[in-house]
Order: structure tokens, then sequence, then C-alpha cells
């Protein structure tokens, strides 16, 4: 990819980011003033849109064979093919969770915290943006900018975590809301949990590329462990996308 092509992709990335905030403060305002499902349920699908576009227009899906299958073209070609594939395995695991939480609660929702649920996923966003410039100034050579954003991808990630488990959890606790207390405890503590696992794998997984980083393991011309590491934590970003405003902006509260 051409200096300019990188140039006008990251530009993308911040157009595009920048949309991602401005609806999900959007979401926020609609889930507290009219609380219209159907908007809730168009935003979150546009907001995935947007997402899977940018990053499916750069990780694209081929497979280079020149110079044979021992070339680092077709390794990172056909293990990104494989990162894919378990990402969309993976998929149907939240998809599974999601019909599951509109099977069980309708439209009822756990009562929980609005303002730390913005919080939250106000983090992730941001983690998403700082993680696409740690690869982006990978492809550039620049290591210093690489450093710089992962670590504040990684920073980001473990206060998303702190956020979810160390504070929304014990919250819910209080509340009434645990895994045995019903339908909605177990949804939220299911959905909740197997999100947050999905983050500390992430996290670890960032941790290593940022000290293989910094031991100087990779280049401009090869970093395929960055970019999974992107395409993984774009993943759990996507996810929580759809997750939000399920258990904290669509429906009523139960009482």
């Amino acid at each position: 990819m051409a200096h300019s092509d990188k140039k006008a992709v990251l530009n993308q990335g911040v157009i595009i980011f920048v949309f991602l905030t401005v609806l999900t403060l959007l979401e926020f305002f609609i889930a507290i003033t009219m609380a219209s499902v159907v908007l809730l349920v168009v935003i979150a699908l546009v907001k995935a849109g947007l997402v899977g576009y940018y990053y499916m227009h750069i990780y694209r899906l081929n497979i280079d064979d020149e110079g044979g299958h021992d070339s680092y073209p077709y390794k990172t070609g056909t293990n990104r093919l494989g990162l894919w594939l378990f990402l969309l395995s993976d998929g149907f695991v939240f998809a599974g969770l999601a019909v599951a939480r509109f099977n069980l609660l309708g439209l009822t929702r756990p009562h929980l915290n609005q303002t730390l649920g913005l919080i939250v996923t106000a983090v992730l966003l941001i983690s998403s943006f700082f993680m696409n410039r740690a690869e982006t100034s990978m492809e550039h050579g620049d290591r210093k900018g690489f450093v710089l954003g992962m670590s504040i991808t990684l920073v980001l990630g473990i206060a998303f975590l702190l956020g979810v488990v160390g504070v929304e959890w014990p919250q819910a606790i209080h509340e009434g809301i645990t895994p045995s207390s019903g339908a909605e405890g177990a949804i939220f503590f299911m959905m909740t949990g197997m999100h947050a696992f999905h983050v500390l794998t992430g996290v670890i997984f960032l941790a290593v590329v940022l000290r293989n980083g910094m031991r100087g393991l990779y280049s401009g011309e090869k970093h395929w462990a960055v970019e999974a590491a992107a395409v993984y934590w774009h993943f759990v970003d996507v996810v929580w996308i759809f997750f939000y405003p399920a258990l904290y902006l669509i429906g009523t509260v139960v009482t």
C-alpha cells in the first residue's frame, strides 16, 4: 500500500471513529428521552456497518502465493483468513447471547448505571481508535508511535474491565441482580462476562505484542502479529456496540 493510500485509510479511520462517537451519544440521548427501540436498533446496525466496512476494507482476505507457500505474504494471507474464520465462529456465540437476551427479557432490561455504561462504551471506542493508530504507525515504521498507541490501548482496555467487572458488577449485585436472581441477572452476567473474558484475552494479546514490538521484532513490512491484535481488538469493540444498547438502552427497566 502506497504512503498516500495509507494516509487516506487513516483519515477514513478518524472520520469513522468520530461518527461512532456521535452515534453513541445519540443512542444515549434517544434512550433517555423517547426510548425508541427501532431507532436504537438502526443506530447499532449503522455503527456495526461503519466498523465492518472500514476494517474489511483494510484487511482484505487475499492470499498472495507469489514466492511460494513459504513466503511471508502467503503465510500472512492464510493466517488472516484463519483469524477471520475464527472471529466468524466466535461471532455466532455472541449472536446467540443477544438472541437469548431478547427471547428471555423481551423489551425489558435490567436496572443498570446508565452513566457508567456510556463511559465504558466511550473508553472501548477510544481504545479501538488508538489501536488503529498503533498499527498504522508500525506500517510506517514509526516504533515510537506504535508503542504509544498500544500502551494507551492497553490502559483503556484495563479501564474498561475495571469499569464493568470492578464497578458495574458490584453495583448490579447491590441492586439485587445476580447470576441466580432470574433471567435478567443470568443474561446480564453471561453477556458481560463473556465479553469481559474476550477483553481480558485481548489485553494479554496486546501486552505480548507491545513487548515484542519494543524488542524490535516487527517492521513496516512484517508485522502480522500487530495486525492480528488490531483485528481481534476491533472485533471485541464491534460486539460491545451491539451489547451496549441491548443491555443498557433498549426496553423498559425491570422493577
